[in-house]
């Protein structure tokens, strides 16, 4: 008996660490993806307000998010999910509502002070969610001193870093301009609204729900909040949205960068499930580094930057994705595993769910008896979404910004061996459950 209660506690653990590579292995791809999401948002010098160009950006999201979940699952599959976690679709369109909110104020935020700078100061939403997933969901208790540790120093670093990169858009004389103060203040309400956003993420995967049906009521809050917020304080009717939905050109670089938005946040939300807010969502935040090379490499935003403004950025990049890795690379203990599974049960015993089952989703054995077949409609879905982007894609024209061609192409090599390399561990270890 005792032999046997030792090789059940080592199957545990392999299988920890198993998972944990795994969402590591996800959350540096969307690290990846959602770093290249922003670069289409610099069309904002091209005479649109923030609100149309996130708001395009959107449509984008919601024609892709639909099209992920019923290439990988069905929708008869993702359908009987939701249906299973009725209390879930509130706490989905709550994420999606704060999730335009902040993707409209890093809009503002890139047009105040760039890409290169706004992507480190909005990603101290890390510390927003680590602080969430303590107070609500146990996360880190029970944790050894070594892994409080790399968290602690990891947030440290995290804030040490924002502080470098918010400094380096002072300019000379050491006075703040109008445009910087208020791309500052859009950059940390959007880091608000993401750390917060966190929690319906952590809530659903508590509860089972599989990421990809999340994401598919997500996208209803998304794109419902965007209409509200162009219709109010966009000049309703009379928004640059309406002349921008309307110029074939420049739409397709939005539903782009909607598209490539999609694949980076389906990544983290399968970061988030396997690794917590606390650890998946610093190691996703490595797309600052992407954001970055992009803007720095493809738009040539630091071109012109003096030497003080270049250590600063370069040296608070660095540590971020520092502390970033630092948090990350804290493997849950079985004592963690004890309080996480203490938040499950609360969690199944307010909505009356079976804890072995959901339990069982945690590691991936996910509702293994689900119907996944593919109906006539779920062809009609994705024929429908492809159709859009390529008529899009064959009306659009290459922007007049300043780019560089082989940056472009070389970052986009990265992307699509992110892409594969994520998609093979997940498909090898959960079949994206």
């Amino acid at each position: 008996m005792a032999r046997d209660a030792t090789d059940v506690r080592r199957q545990s653990a392999r299988t920890n660490v198993s998972l944990h590579g795994m969402g590591v292995i996800c959350g540096l791809a969307a690290g990846v993806w959602l770093g290249g999401a922003e670069a289409p948002t610099k069309l904002v010098n091209a005479g649109f307000s923030p609100f149309a160009i996130s708001l395009c950006m959107v449509a984008g999201v919601f024609t892709a998010r639909w099209t992920f979940p019923t290439l990988l699952k069905g929708t008869s599959y993702v359908f009987a999910d939701i249906m299973a976690r009725k209390h879930l679709i509130v706490w989905a369109i709550l994420a999606g509502a704060l999730w335009a909110v902040a993707n409209t104020l890093t809009v503002f935020a890139i047009r105040d002070v760039g890409l290169a700078t706004a992507f480190p100061l909005w990603n101290t939403n890390c510390l927003i969610g680590l602080l969430w997933g303590r107070l609500l969901f146990r996360e880190l208790e029970g944790a050894g001193a070594k892994n409080l540790f790399k968290v602690i120093v990891g947030a440290v670093v995290i804030v040490v870093a924002a502080i470098m990169l918010g400094y380096s858009t002072i300019q000379e004389g050491f006075a703040i301009t109008p445009h910087a103060a208020r791309g500052l203040l859009a950059a940390a309400g959007a880091s608000l609204m993401w750390g917060t956003m966190y929690v319906p993420y952590r809530k659903a995967y508590l509860s089972g729900m599989n990421p990809l049906s999340f994401v598919t009521v997500f996208t209803v809050g998304e794109l419902g909040t965007m209409f509200l917020l162009t219709f109010t304080l966009d000049g309703g009717l009379h928004s640059s949205a309406f002349q921008l939905a309307h110029n074939k050109q420049l739409l397709f670089w939005l539903f782009l960068g909607g598209f490539v938005w999609v694949v980076g946040d389906l990544f983290q939300q399968f970061a988030t499930k396997y690794l917590g807010i606390g650890r998946g969502i610093p190691l996703s935040n490595t797309n600052q580094l992407w954001g970055l090379a992009w803007g720095a490499l493809v738009f040539g935003e630091l071109a012109g930057a003096n030497r003080t403004h270049l250590v600063l950025v370069l040296a608070g990049s660095v540590l971020m994705v520092l502390g970033a890795l630092s948090i990350s690379t804290a493997v849950a203990s079985s004592r963690e595993n004890l309080s996480r599974n203490m938040a499950l049960e609360r969690e199944c015993e307010r909505y009356g769910m079976d804890y072995q089952e959901v339990l069982r989703a945690q590691s991936g054995d996910e509702f293994g008896g689900r119907d996944e077949r593919r109906r006539w409609w779920d062809v009609v879905i994705v024929a429908a979404a492809t159709t859009v982007f390529l008529w899009l894609g064959v009306n659009a024209k290459v922007p007049s910004l300043a780019m560089n061609g082989r940056w472009i192409v070389g970052l986009s090599v990265v992307l699509l061996a992110s892409l594969l390399g994520g998609g093979w561990a997940l498909w090898r270890g959960t079949r994206f459950s």
